[in-house]
């Protein structure tokens, strides 16, 4: 075995960089997207918003393997144990596989329905059902890909999932423009060119695994079970609460589909998110570096190195994310005017960006804590506050500032940032009263 497979040798640089530099790989897809949509009309780019919120909504169940798989990985590691982290990337795949094949025969399916039933707005139905067809019945990629990216990572591997993304969006980005501008496919071609990107991606991280991890040749094995169990104790609830988040954010969603009947709210929310997904992309990053560095050091039994790190990433991420948007804020004529001319869209976008600097604040906060805290193996907790107060102030807060008060997309942003604030300071809170230390998986 490989010494370097043992013992990963990686800052904290060297794990952010390639992990940022990948989310914002993956933001700036979602962007073109939503840019070169524009051209096709601002019904498309609310449709397929919202369709992108009702896949995430179906999909969350395979978090429960790859954020457990992280967890268990780079415990294992730490402790030079890779041959039982290898085991539980083994597990991780066949399950989300065949969960994956049953999630997208449903979605492939039911599209219209489904649509139905959540309530969209008509002018978007058309649009809608028809990317939720495609884009999700191939959802079994999104299923895999997390598998074998998380494996690389946990190896400390991070330049190959990062190339992996960028071959991707370049596919991707030549096909919308292909589809869209020469063949005219409009809505179906942006989605034909996601899943083919897509599954370019799942070959490459699933090839650069396989030739760079060699953690099959370890012998060391735990029971089937075990592992499987230590998987769900932490990508369970992690999975739950990504869930709750999404049930969540269609009500929050639906209620903005309910404020006017040509969706200029639910809109100008996706709109604002894309523009917020830059500095959302630094704070993931950041979350996952330290998560992966924080199961590392937790196999290794080495505790002040996990608290010193967790604070130091809040605060680089805290800095980072009100510097971003205060800098949207300031821009945000310029910036939505890359998306469309409308001067009442692009007005309520400034608003909503305006709110969105103590939302990306107490996103980061909780992202870094939230994650570290996961990864030891205490995710139960921000489950439970998620339960709390995600439908407390997000949903119930969307519907009192934006409908009973009229305040419409600003009170649903208003909620938001109050969710994120809130569970927060509950992150904070946990983390520092060192419960987490007792939660591992490795037993001597």
């Amino acid at each position: 075995m490989k010494d370097n497979e043992r013992q990963p040798a990686k800052s904290f640089s060297q794990l952010c960089v390639p992990i940022a530099l990948e989310t914002l790989c993956y933001m700036l897809a979602g962007m073109v997207d939503t840019i070169m949509l524009s051209s096709v009309g601002d019904d498309a780019v609310g449709a397929v918003g919202t369709a992108n919120t009702y896949i995430s909504v179906f999909i969350i169940m395979f978090g429960v393997v790859s954020s457990g798989m992280i967890a268990v990985m780079t415990q294992y590691i730490g402790a030079k144990r890779v041959g039982v982290a290898y085991q539980a990337r083994q597990l991780g795949a066949v399950f989300n596989l065949a969960l994956g094949v049953l999630l997208s025969l449903f979605l492939g399916v039911f599209s219209e329905k489904i649509l139905e039933v959540v309530g969209i707005a008509p002018l978007l139905m058309d649009y809608a059902k028809a990317y939720l067809r495609i884009v999700g019945g191939a959802c079994f990629l999104n299923a895999l890909i997390p598998i074998f990216s998380c494996y690389l990572r946990a190896f400390g591997h991070m330049k190959e999932s990062l190339i992996a993304s960028l071959l991707g969006n370049a596919v991707n980005l030549g096909l919308n423009a292909v589809f869209l501008f020469v063949l005219h496919w409009g809505v179906e071609g942006v989605a034909i060119a996601t899943v083919i990107s897509k599954a370019l991606n799942l070959a490459m991280v699933a090839a650069a695994s396989r030739l760079l991890i060699h953690a099959k040749e370890d012998p060391e094995r735990l029971k089937n079970s075990a592992v499987f169990a230590q998987i769900i104790k932490v990508g369970l609830p992690s999975a739950l609460e990504t869930a709750l988040y999404n049930v969540a954010m269609t009500l929050t969603i639906r209620f903005l589909n309910q404020m006017d009947e040509a969706g200029l709210n639910v809109t100008a929310r996706a709109y604002a998110a894309q523009i917020a997904n830059f500095s959302y992309c630094a704070g993931a990053a950041l979350a996952q570096a330290n998560a992966i560095m924080t199961g590392w050091r937790i196999g290794e039994g080495d505790y002040e190195a996990c608290e010193r790190g967790t604070k130091r990433a809040a605060a680089i991420g805290i800095c980072v994310a009100a510097g971003l948007e205060v800098l949207f804020a300031l821009n945000y004529k310029p910036l939505v005017g890359l998306f469309t001319d409308d001067a009442e869209m692009i007005a309520l976008v400034g608003k909503l960006l305006a709110i969105d600097i103590a939302l990306e604040v107490g996103r980061v906060t909780n992202l870094v804590f939230g994650s570290a805290l996961k990864t030891s193996g205490d995710a139960l907790f921000s489950t439970v506050v998620a339960v709390v107060f995600m439908y407390l102030c997000m949903v119930g807060g969307t519907w009192f500032f934006g409908i009973s008060l009229n305040l419409l997309a600003v009170g649903a942003y208003i909620a938001l940032a109050g969710d994120e604030c809130v569970r927060a300071v509950c992150m904070v809170l946990r983390w520092q009263s060192g419960r987490w230390k007792a939660k591992g998986f490795i037993r001597t």
